[in-house]
């Protein structure tokens, strides 16, 4: 019981670290991938992007990404968000096995949406 605890407690920090060291990285370069024209593709649901999302975005969700990506335009860029930052990362990879050269992994919508409002 005392091992589950600690493995649940190292896999919680990892993430806090993860979501922070995110956080940090997109700030550095989003702003310039925003100006030189990126599209922020939603992969959340339907009913998700509809509670809340960046304005401008684009939302296809990652259960029909693989039949909708030919709505997409390969040679732009794109930045990939969800609700927590998995979702973004399984379409980053679909599109870049589809041919994308330029796409990348925007995370969680919202933490976006911070860097995006600073």
């Amino acid at each position: 019981m005392k091992s589950l605890i600690i493995i649940c407690g190292i896999g919680f920090m990892l993430y806090v670290v993860y979501r922070v060291y995110r956080f940090q990285t997109l700030d550095d370069g989003l702003p310039q991938l925003l100006r030189k024209g990126a599209v922020i593709l939603d992969v959340r649901t339907e009913k998700e992007y509809e509670t809340g999302h960046i304005e401008g975005s684009v939302n296809i969700s990652l259960g029909t990404i693989r039949e909708r990506y030919v709505e997409l335009d390969p040679k732009k860029t794109y930045i990939t968000v969800c609700s927590h930052g998995l979702r973004s990362v399984k379409a980053e990879n679909i599109l870049k096995e589809r041919g994308f050269k330029h796409v990348y992994n925007g995370g969680a919508w919202s933490d976006l949406q911070k860097i995006i409002s600073k």
